[in-house]
């Protein structure tokens, strides 16, 4: 059933939100899946790409979001903590870097971060640019403005992040307290001064297979080059916290999903890997090219180690690009 669009995509054809994509829903989902592995091999080659995450900043933060345990609006008793002090953020770079991490990124709870942490944001980007040059800086602070979004780029930061988190649709019941065009003005400005841009969403929170494809849909016409997909893990004192898991076979359609929509970018497993078997091994072969190794914001990830075994045995390339 998908040979011929698999084709089609490998020789320049992309998919469009206007035309009737029913039949990634409907299809085979073996078949789905081999197409999708078809194309990032085509098209990504065999490369992988890890990267990890620091929470350099943690609780308190002003937004709704449901999911979140570190909304101030929700009783999670999840960890506070002001900015990190440089040198510990510096030496978590460091120590990443002889883990064969290709990626390493600051992430602050809050809707922005204020003139102060953003001086020691900077200043932070600057020292690890300078301890660890060829490490990939990523940075995700909430919605900055573009003279912000430049001082990063100047500080050594490649690619910024800011998740979209599901459909425009269905964006107003997970979020209220910024809207989803909010994060497409973000997206924007951030590219407008330079910096690439890793968005992607949280798929379980309630919403439908075609919300997933209108996701995927909005991060193809922004040109994303990073789609970190994350599975709910429902955390206790959300309002999502009774969410029920999404079987494995549902994850994995949509991982292939993106990956027929968005055939180019890193499709990136985040949180909710331990949902899948096999620390989601059939994800790589359905689609995805990176994931976030190590430990997550508020729930644990996989070993770094572990999945560079898994991956090189996968026949992956993990060398380090300059």
């Amino acid at each position: 059933m998908y040979e011929e669009i698999v084709e089609e995509i490998i020789n320049g054809r992309r998919l469009h939100r206007n035309e009737d994509l029913s039949f990634l829903l409907t299809g085979s989902l073996e078949e789905l899946k081999e197409g999708a592995n078809r194309i990032r091999e085509a098209l990504c080659g065999k490369r992988a790409d890890l990267c990890t995450i620091i929470n350099g900043r943690a609780g308190k933060c002003s937004e709704n979001c449901k999911f979140c345990a570190q909304s101030a609006h929700h009783s999670t008793g999840a960890e506070e903590y002001g900015f990190l002090d440089a040198d510990r953020i510096v030496d978590a770079c460091r120590e990443n870097r002889e883990k064969g991490v290709h990626r390493f990124s600051i992430v602050t709870a809050g809707r922005a971060l204020g003139e102060g942490d953003y001086e020691k944001a900077l200043e932070t980007y600057k020292r690890m640019h300078e301890a660890c040059p060829d490490m990939q800086l990523c940075a995700s602070h909430g919605l900055l403005t573009e003279e912000q979004f430049r001082g990063l780029v100047e500080s050594g930061v490649s690619t910024y992040h800011a998740n979209i988190e599901t459909s425009e649709n269905f964006f107003p019941k997970i979020c209220t307290t910024h809207t989803f065009q909010d994060k497409l003005a973000c997206i924007q400005a951030a590219k407008k001064a330079g910096l690439q841009v890793c968005s992607g969403g949280i798929i379980g929170l309630g919403e439908s297979m075609e919300d997933r494809v209108d996701m995927a849909c909005t991060l193809s016409e922004l040109g994303i080059a990073s789609i970190p997909l994350n599975v709910l893990l429902p955390i206790a004192g959300t309002p999502l916290e009774n969410q029920p898991a999404l079987p494995e076979e549902e994850i994995l359609r949509t991982i292939a999903i993106f990956r027929f929509i968005n055939p180019t970018a890193y499709i990136r497993l985040a949180a909710g890997r331990a949902a899948m078997g096999d620390s989601g091994r059939e994800a790589f072969l359905s689609g995805a090219n990176a994931t976030i190794t190590g430990d997550m914001l508020t729930t644990s990830g996989n070993n770094t180690a572990q999945d560079r075994e898994m991956l090189s045995g996968m026949g992956f390339d993990l060398t380090r690009q300059s």
